[in-house]
């Protein structure tokens, strides 16, 4: 009977510590980084379509993350980590890293601008909106695998 509870409590543990050493691997760090773009993208793409009011604050804070994981995506990304956990990391990162930094590099450059930009109303964001997600596009279109 004992063996049973000393059984069932490790595999509850060992159940609880997975997700943990999950957390730390690359792939799953790219993928949490790229869902905080995808968020960030999602709110400037609602208010740019008229289905949220333009906000400034939130329109900064978004551009800001932006900014923040194009500096330092490019560093989740070591040999080894091609595969595993659902990683839509196209092998074009591992063969053209230098294409693929300089991608990340002209993105962070886009969202830094629109920081500097700071704009003040639907028409500022929309000036730079368009340009940031180009770099989304152009960088997904090499870098990442499409879904089957």
């Amino acid at each position: 009977m004992k063996f049973r509870t000393l059984f069932a409590a490790a595999v509850i543990g060992a159940a609880g510590f997975a997700p943990a050493i999950a957390a730390d691997e690359p792939q799953v760090v790219r993928q949490e980084m790229m869902k905080k773009v995808g968020g960030a993208t999602g709110a400037l793409a609602k208010m740019v379509k008229g289905e949220a009011d333009y906000d400034a604050a939130a329109t900064l804070a978004a551009l800001q993350t932006m900014s923040d994981v194009a500096s330092t995506f490019a560093e989740h990304f070591p040999e080894g980590s091609e595969t595993g956990f659902e990683t839509e990391a196209a092998p074009a990162i591992w063969t053209d890293m230098d294409g693929f930094k300089a991608r990340l590099a002209a993105f962070k450059a886009d969202a830094d601008a629109a920081i500097a930009a700071a704009p003040a109303d639907l028409d500022g964001l929309k000036a730079v909106f368009g340009p940031l997600t180009k770099n989304c596009g152009t960088c997904h279109e090499t870098y990442r695998l499409k879904k089957s």
